[in-house]
């Protein structure tokens, strides 16, 4: 455990912005744009829900050094793919993608800080996990799906979910159905590799 002025220390650690730190950070980025590329599609799920695991490297990082750096991974990642590969919704996507990668990577690594252990570590993933699965639902309801809706038609939209799961009626039903199983399924593969591999790569980021 660790109190809350080494808490605020870390989380404004000036090794995030140190030269070292800002190496550390650009190779985390870089993995992250580079996992953010390799979709894989899940059945029962619209083609435009796809897994991929770039929250993995700002997980790490945010666990390693602090979650600042969770959210710079977040943000250069997103950068990245929002200049090589658009997807069409002028940002709004990548922006959405931000918002749910931080909602799941910094809460986890700011209970991580609290008790750096393999316990620390899981609570703070599973903390994590709640909020990317609300977030993601409020993202998409309130914002992704209705821009969705102005650049190709609510019927286009509707039509490749149905076609998806046929479960799926509404805007409603597509969060229920779709969006949170999808980020349930997204986050937990997530926190299981990142249990396998942190230990492994921990000493080069402490370095």
């Amino acid at each position: 455990m660790v109190g809350q002025d080494s808490i605020r220390e870390q989380i404004f650690s000036r090794k995030v912005y140190s030269l070292n730190g800002i190496v550390k950070l650009a190779l985390l980025s870089a993995i992250a744009f580079v996992l953010m590329l390799l979709e894989l599609p899940l059945p029962l799920f619209p083609a435009f829900l796809k897994l991929d695991l770039s929250d993995l490297p700002a997980l790490i990082g945010g666990f390693a050094l602090g979650p600042m750096a969770a959210i710079i991974v977040e943000f250069i990642k997103n950068v990245f793919h929002f200049i090589f590969k658009p997807d069409g919704t002028g940002g709004a996507g990548n922006i959405a993608n931000f918002i749910v990668g931080i909602s799941f990577t910094v809460p986890a690594a700011i209970v991580y800080m609290r008790n750096k252990s393999k316990e620390g570590a899981i609570r703070g993933m599973v903390i994590g996990i709640i909020f990317k699965i609300i977030l993601s639902s409020l993202a998409n309801y309130y914002i992704l799906i209705p821009l969705y809706a102005k650049l190709y038609s609510m019927d286009v939209v509707m039509d490749l979910m149905t076609k998806a799961n046929r479960f799926i009626v509404d805007v409603r039903s597509y969060v229920v159905f779709a969006v949170i199983p999808f980020n349930l399924i997204k986050a937990v593969i997530t926190s299981l590799v990142a249990l396998l591999v942190y230990k492994k790569v921990s000493p080069i980021l402490h370095k």
